[in-house]
């Protein structure tokens, strides 16, 4: 193969990398931090618990998956330069996929808080629609973060949208039967 070639097939299996981590950082993100949320709603808590809470998660839990895919992707990088000769290896930055993945986990995590948030700062909703505002919230941010995977992958943008909606719904609903079964079993 020339080099060329070699090039352009590094920097597709790069973006490939980055839209992995970046749609898996998205949906943990908001999948996570909407079961933090639901689990403190139904726990009865206030909307400054529920802050608390669901920030120190998106940050550690952020921060755990970044670094976790920083080191499968140093791990990997690791294994195939056993297999290759290292002068074939153009500029491989494992990092990048960690931070993606952090970054995107914070901004598409914040989704499920946001209502929180904003009664927080005393904008005019309905603490009682807070739950459904979140759940509309998350729903939202997976269709439009799925949706945005079309523009790389060129499958229609409504079939990747209600895709990443019904995985991340799927988990969503887990999480929120899981927490009903536990609450009612330990109380």
């Amino acid at each position: 193969m020339s080099t060329r070639n070699n090039l352009a097939m590094s920097k597709t299996t790069n973006n490939a990398r980055l839209l992995k981590s970046a749609v898996l950082g998205a949906n943990d993100g908001m999948i996570t931090t909407f079961a933090v949320v639901a689990g403190v709603v139904g726990a009865g808590f206030k909307t400054d618990v529920i802050l608390v809470l669901g920030i120190a998660n998106l940050i550690a839990d952020g921060l755990s998956m970044s670094l976790g895919d920083y080191l499968g992707e140093r791990s990997a990088a690791m294994y195939r330069n056993l297999s290759v000769q290292k002068s074939s290896i153009k500029s491989y930055r494992v990092w990048e996929s960690g931070v993606v993945t952090f970054v995107s986990f914070v901004i598409a995590g914040s989704l499920p808080l946001l209502p929180y948030l904003l009664m927080y700062l005393q904008f005019p909703l309905d603490p009682a629609l807070s739950l459904k505002h979140s759940i509309l919230a998350t729903a939202s941010g997976l269709f439009i973060v799925g949706s945005m995977r079309a523009i790389v992958t060129k499958n229609k943008w409504y079939r990747s949208g209600l895709e990443m909606l019904a995985v991340g719904s799927l988990a969503a609903a887990a999480a929120y039967i899981l927490g009903t079964v536990i609450e009612q079993a330990i109380t």
